[in-house]
């Protein structure tokens, strides 16, 4: 990186697609080079470095629900990088816990009809 290089906030739009069940997030780095472009996901963040001529386009993203980073697409056409990444399960990694029977017994109640 050039010291006469400075760094600014792309313009950036992110929204969920619900009918798919995934973010989007674009970016807006009009000059930058697709093999200079630097993207980095994990599941809670978006994070991206981008030079371009003069600028360097940087950017971090935290994302309020988490994403499956090694599922996403990103796509690099006329200045504009397209992510696509699913949005993870919650219950996902969940582990189902056995239940032990403690010192007492459980009773069947039974309803009485009047």
């Amino acid at each position: 990186m050039s010291e006469n290089q400075i760094k600014i906030a792309p313009n950036t739009v992110a929204y969920a697609d619900e009918k798919e069940n995934k973010l989007i997030v674009e970016f807006a780095i009009p000059g930058a080079r697709t093999n200079t472009i630097d993207l980095k996901i994990l599941p809670d963040s978006v994070h991206l470095s981008a030079p371009a001529r003069d600028t360097v386009y940087v950017s971090a993203l935290a994302l309020a629900w988490p994403v499956k980073p090694d599922k996403a697409e990103a796509i690099y056409e006329y200045g504009l990088l397209r992510i696509e990444v699913p949005f993870k399960d919650p219950m996902e990694d969940a582990i189902k816990v056995a239940i032990k029977a403690g010192g007492g017994e459980t009773e069947k109640i039974e309803l009485s009809k009047k």
